[in-house]
């Protein structure tokens, strides 16, 4: 990448953000004709501000549109950089495993001290602190990682399943922060190292992190079909037994499977699954997060106004979000989890044009999990329409937070 043009690298990190051409220009203020003549290297990029302001656009470190190493950042934002993303890749390159086949790993971390830091890293995620979370990653990732190579015998299942659990959280921070694709590699290896944990359940919630991935990465289909096969496997009754633990996988893998038909827009799908999905939780009895899945009756309402927002009708997820959510139920849940459903529900409103109450469920989801809303590019999308469509100037508490997610018009 160092040694492309600049305006390849631009091409680049668009293509990376799944990004059009003609969407690129139209937030740039620039016609697409500009951008694909910066693209193919026949117009210069020769001023400073029309370089930080692409790289915001991008969301992305400046320095690696000029080529030169990313970096820190060390504003309030408190989101990834890309100096985190390559020192997480470089953790999720590390093959300890295959080393420890020749030599044995010295001084592998104990791993009472192992569960904790997993545990920890589990609630650092829940709560929304992704800036936190993907800097220790890469250390959990390492240790992790030597604690499966070293530990054999009767240790060797609670390795492996310690392993796969932080693969799982890495894989969903990075997918909630556009790493896409580092997303789908980190959420592959925790299924494979679930099967030697010999644990069907964390391979089945495994299973839900590789068809996030997958749907985010514009594979929607396969990732319908992955779901709802495993869920099958895996669903309560016959030779299986009917716990807390399995309905709670069980339910999640039917969720996501909603989730995966509604980008393909199919409503039937989405509607089956989800009431599936509600059976299973009013067997379940309340909200749990048993493998750390927050699954309940609860949830299952969040993700019909998900699916709904998916598929274009924010009528209904607006409709979802104020008759069939309770908010003590609501309320009880980590914060993760509701500031998701208010950028949900945000960008259900922007789609009926309420972009007032669009912009207010941004504020509430922000004093939730800042992170949620600031740093997730999503986000960033909501924001940039509740300023284009609200008419004057938006409300100060609106604009103060477009300025810190560095958002404008």
């Amino acid at each position: 990448m160092d040694e492309l043009p600049i305006g390849r690298r631009v091409a680049y990190w668009r293509g990376r953000r799944k990004m059009s051409q003609q969407v690129f220009a139209d937030r740039l203020g620039k016609s697409k004709s500009w951008v694909d003549k910066v693209e193919r290297g026949v117009r210069r990029l020769d001023k400073f501000s029309v370089l930080y302001e692409i790289a915001d656009i991008l969301q992305m470190d400046v320095q690696l549109l000029l080529g030169r190493d990313p970096e820190r950042r060390t504003d309030a934002l408190n989101c990834i950089d890309q100096v985190e993303v390559q020192e997480i890749r470089a953790a999720l390159e590390r093959y300890d495993s295959m080393s420890a086949y020749f030599d044995a790993v010295p001084y592998p971390p104990p791993l009472d001290d192992m569960r904790k830091a997993v545990n920890h890293a589990w609630l650092t995620y829940q709560y929304g602190r992704y800036g936190m979370l993907t800097r220790a990653l890469p250390k959990l990732l390492r240790d992790a990682q030597a604690a499966d190579a070293a530990y054999g015998g009767a240790q060797a299942p609670e390795a492996a399943h310690l392993l796969g659990q932080v693969y799982q959280i890495a894989s969903s921070v990075l997918r909630k922060l556009g790493e896409c694709e580092l997303a789908w590699l980190a959420a592959d290896r925790s299924m494979a190292v679930a099967q030697r944990a010999d644990d069907p359940l964390l391979a089945g919630i495994a299973t839900t992190r590789v068809c996030n991935a997958l749907v985010a990465m514009g594979r929607a289909r396969p990732a319908l079909e992955l779901n709802v096969q495993i869920a099958n496997r895996l669903a309560p009754g016959g030779s299986n037994e009917v716990s807390p633990a399995r309905l709670s996988v069980y339910g999640m893998l039917l969720l996501q499977g909603a989730m995966a038909a509604s980008r393909i827009g199919d409503s039937a799908s989405v509607d089956d699954l989800i009431n599936c999905a509600q059976e299973a939780a009013t067997l379940l009895g309340g909200d749990h997060n048993h493998y750390w899945t927050s699954f309940g009756p609860t949830n299952v309402e969040l993700h019909r106004a998900a699916a709904a927002v998916e598929l274009g009708d924010g009528g209904r997820a607006v409709e979802v979000h104020q008759v069939r959510i309770l908010e003590p139920a609501f309320n009880a849940l980590l914060p993760e989890r509701r500031a998701h459903h208010l950028l949900d529900i945000a960008r259900g409103y922007a789609q009926i044009g309420d972009v007032a109450n669009a912009g207010e469920m941004l504020l509430l989801g922000d004093r939730l999990a800042p992170s949620e809303i600031r740093c997730r590019p999503i986000a960033h999308e909501v924001m940039s329409d509740v300023l284009r469509r609200t008419r004057g100037a938006p409300p100060s508490p609106v604009a103060e937070l477009a300025e810190h997610m560095g958002v404008g018009v």
